[in-house]
């Protein structure tokens, strides 16, 4: 780490704490040179992602827009709102350890369609019913009975 003082490129380390409830780590340096002391922030290093969208535009990847569509598929039902939140970290989580730059929007539908399969079945099908975009009532019987089918 370079010192901001003298330009010099040798520090050693005085002390060391966790940060932003964990998320970096704050160092307190001091120049071998000078003997000024600073201060650095060490963060996990995230890449962006991107989403192809269905007309194929891009976009960058936001978490609370998983999160708006959980919680709009679960209104009136039972579900806390903390699970989804836990639900779209997972999601997330899981899109950033695929090592992918570029995931669709299908991709994204199918994680939050599985994981909301197993927290209600309500919200599942009111979710399923928007992203897949039933057309009549026999593709929301056949999304239905698919759901029994699995039971």
């Amino acid at each position: 780490m370079k010192c901001p003082f003298c330009g010099y490129s040798e520090s050693k380390v005085i002390d060391s704490r966790p940060a932003d409830e964990g998320s970096s780590i704050r160092r307190r340096r001091e120049c071998l040179s000078c003997q000024k002391r600073f201060t650095t922030y060490e963060t996990v290093e995230s890449l962006p992602m991107v989403v192809i969208k269905k007309d194929g535009s891009r976009q960058s990847f936001d978490r609370r827009k998983v999160l708006g569509g959980m919680i709009r598929a679960c209104e009136k039902r039972p579900v806390p709102v903390a699970a989804l939140e836990k639900i779209s970290e997972e999601i997330e989580q899981d899109l950033q350890n695929s090592m992918e730059r570029e995931v669709s929007t299908a991709l994204i539908g199918e994680k939050v369609m599985e994981r909301l399969k197993t927290v209600d079945e309500v919200a599942y099908v009111r979710f399923a019913s928007v992203y897949r975009q039933f057309k009549d009532i026999d593709t929301f019987m056949k999304e239905l009975n698919k759901l029994l089918a699995d039971k």
